[in-house]
């Protein structure tokens, strides 16, 4: 365990992939039209820095999300659901659009290949961006909630100091607010795995609140 304290923390991707997948979450139609999203009305606001794009690409060839048509047979399409940080819109089906007075994204069944814009460094380099802090490599636990953004869950990895991996790390709790946490994204690796629905590098994130011994 490392002492409570707040310091930035480094998601390795498949952690990473879960922090885009709570966004979806919340600005998703269901959510949406139940007041349940923290997102809730804010369509054309920041949400992300402004050098944050994040894409729905349902036609890359071979993709294990591609599609040209959604569950209910509307045609899908590429758009940038974060534009330089903005929240361009949200994640529709029909009902859904219905009860919000909004047309259908072509998202009835869910999202078709996000992908995050990596920056220009790898998971090494992020590190030394990074230079003390903790890589999150495992997360535990179902501590989000979409209606607040609270976010808490268990985590484990390694502590990293000037950069480099000095030890492992178990039992502790990584807490935040998601939409600080969004905001406090400085960077985007480039170690993406795209053989995932959610092509994603690692992310470093600012500052956390780090509960441990």
């Amino acid at each position: 365990q490392v002492p409570t304290c707040e310091a930035p923390v480094l998601l390795a991707p498949e952690m990473a992939i879960g922090l885009v997948g709570h966004l979806v979450a919340a600005i998703s139609g269901s959510a949406l039209y139940r007041n349940t999203s923290f997102l809730k009305d804010h369509a054309g606001k920041q949400i992300f820095p402004a050098w944050m794009t994040i894409s729905e690409r349902p036609h890359i060839p071979r993709a294990p999300s591609s599609t040209v048509f959604d569950a209910e047979g509307v045609a899908t399409r590429d758009r940038d659901i974060i534009a330089n940080g903005v929240l361009t819109g949200y994640v529709l089906g029909s009902y859904s659009a219905r009860r919000l007075g909004l047309e259908t994204t072509g998202n009835a069944g869910g999202v078709h290949n996000l992908v995050v814009e990596p920056g220009e460094l790898s998971a090494p380099e992020l590190m030394r961006q990074m230079g003390t802090g903790l890589l999150v490599t495992e997360l535990m636990g179902q501590g989000v909630s979409i209606v607040t953004g609270d976010y808490s869950r268990g985590a484990a990895g390694f502590w990293v100091e000037n950069g480099e991996i000095v030890y492992p790390v178990d039992e502790v709790t990584i807490a935040g607010k998601l939409q600080d946490m969004f905001m406090a994204i400085e960077a985007v690796g480039t170690d993406v795995d795209d053989r995932t629905p959610t092509r994603c590098g690692s992310m470093l994130v600012g500052k956390m609140t780090i509960a441990g011994s």
